[in-house]
């Protein structure tokens, strides 16, 4: 029995074939946007437009009612704006009011940053920041005034302590619950890079609490701002601020309903600024640009 070797098998020539794609020009197809569409994308456009439908109702309203004593006209409200500003009158009524917030808000951050690192290294640290944040927190700041007047005379010490409270529990509690909700895989990246102490809170901790501590913070600017102002209505002529509140104040009792307006315009504008220019600089800068936000 004969066997035959199996000899390779060539293949077979075939055409090469080469597939081309016929360019007709149509390339990506944008639509461009309108205008319109790009102003609605604005949104510094879109809170203006709020803005300014609000001020239209407002002079709407007032109009409406007919009493200037009870409810002025937004034209007449920012003309009593624009004449503080050039008397000056509001000017310094302004710059006393955010001197002494300054001052409360600074020794608040420093004091909730000492309670929240006592309170991140040991466990005594975490269960006394929890019960005096339990304690203290839902207390109003202004419920301390009298006793603060008692205590530290009637000058702006009185101020800056319930502005201290105001600012201390709001961003002590944000920040140790941010530090408590930082991603274990940050904590193991951190460890595993060999970074301890400062460093390790500085660059990991800081970081991943950020959203929290940043929140803390303008709840503690809200509040010690609102609790400023209050502070100054009361009293503010026995503390002998002169800030916003007593302005507001001084101007109720000689029934310049215009200038009261003023001033409570001039509060409602410094915030706006505080929060767009300050605070949301700030977490465009850092959160947004981390990721950490949509």
């Amino acid at each position: 029995m004969s066997e035959t070797a199996a000899k390779p098998v060539s293949p077979v020539p075939r055409e090469e074939i080469v597939n081309t794609i016929e360019d007709r020009g149509y390339g990506i197809i944008e639509k461009p946007l309108s205008v319109w569409e790009r102003l609605l994308d604005n949104g510094v456009f879109r809170k203006a437009v709020m803005l300014a439908l609000l001020a239209l109702v407002w002079e709407a309203y007032a109009r409406w009612s007919g009493n200037p004593l009870l409810f002025p006209t937004f034209v007449a409200t920012v003309r009593a704006f624009f004449n503080g500003i050039l008397t000056g009158t509001l000017l310094h009524a302004t710059w006393t009011s955010i001197s002494l917030l300054l001052q409360g808000y600074a020794a608040g951050l420093a004091i909730a940053a000492l309670f929240t690192a006592f309170a991140s290294a040991t466990r005594v640290g975490a269960d006394l920041l929890e019960t005096l944040t339990s304690m203290f927190n839902p207390l109003p700041s202004i419920a301390l005034l009298p006793l603060s007047m008692i205590w530290f005379g009637l000058g702006n010490a009185s101020i800056v302590f319930v502005l201290i409270h105001a600012v201390l529990w709001a961003v002590a509690l944000n920040t140790h619950s941010g530090f408590r909700s930082v991603s274990p895989t940050w904590r193991m990246v951190g460890r595993n890079y060999g970074l301890t102490g400062l460093r390790y809170v500085c660059k990991i901790l800081i970081p991943g609490a950020f959203p929290s501590i940043l929140t803390g913070m303008k709840i503690g600017w809200a509040f010690a701002w609102r609790t400023l102002i209050a502070a100054e209505l009361v009293f503010g002529s026995s503390s002998g601020s002169g800030g916003l509140g007593w302005y507001i104040f001084q101007n109720k009792n000689m029934l310049d309903i215009p200038n009261v307006f003023a001033g409570l315009l001039t509060v409602i504008l410094f915030g706006l600024l505080v929060e767009n220019l300050i605070f949301r600089v700030v977490e465009q800068r850092t959160i947004g640009r981390w990721g950490m936000q949509i």
